[in-house]
């Protein structure tokens, strides 16, 4: 079994980081393989609607100038795919919101994601985690997938850089997260 998380966070070893992270240790602590991707600070462009991943039968996207067909692969392999993302303006960044977009217009028609596990992760700074935590739980509802839940809504809060791993309760959700959709897995596996 495995779960990829994809950061949407541009800075490396920031606060959407630790709380996939902790997630990760946990679904690792289970014999889950995990891989954690870094989607925040690469170029990602949004979708541009020409349908060509539809029309062609390739089940890919014609950008091939960026990594989302890669992407593409790590989520038709994964059994369970965590979106982190911090809050930009009480929503997530460019590039998960292009991650988003291209991933579900090329696989939603395949219904290849259809009950697989999913669940977002958010870090703010005060306010629109919320917001933020419905739009990457969204993807996972429009595909079919299962949404895993945890003790609270899985959003930590800091300010600064590395500050998310002060908030005990943050922390703590995450690694609910994590212990969640492992017995989840393994549920679904028997």
């Amino acid at each position: 079994m495995t779960v990829v998380a994809f950061n949407g966070s541009p800075r490396s070893g920031g606060n959407t980081e630790i709380l996939l992270r902790n997630a990760l240790e946990e679904l690792e602590a289970e014999g889950i393989r995990t891989e954690l991707i870094k989607v925040g600070g690469q170029i990602l462009r949004g979708c541009t609607a020409c349908n060509w991943c539809r029309e062609s039968g390739e089940k890919r996207c014609v950008i091939d100038d960026d990594p989302l067909n890669g992407y593409l692969d790590k989520m038709r392999e994964a059994d369970g795919i965590l979106l982190g993302s911090p809050t930009y303006f009480a929503d997530l960044t460019a590039e998960m919101k292009a991650l988003i977009d291209r991933s579900g217009y090329v696989l939603r028609p395949s219904r290849e994601l259809k009950r697989k596990l999913g669940a977002g992760v958010v870090a703010a700074r005060r306010g629109g985690a919320l917001h933020t935590f419905d739009s990457l739980n969204h993807f996972f509802l429009i595909n079919e997938m299962i949404v895993v839940g945890s003790s609270y809504w899985n959003d930590g809060i800091a300010g600064a850089a590395g500050a998310v791993a002060e908030d005990d309760e943050g922390i703590n959700t995450a690694r609910t997260l994590g212990r969640n959709m492992a017995w989840l897995l393994k549920k679904l596996e028997s």
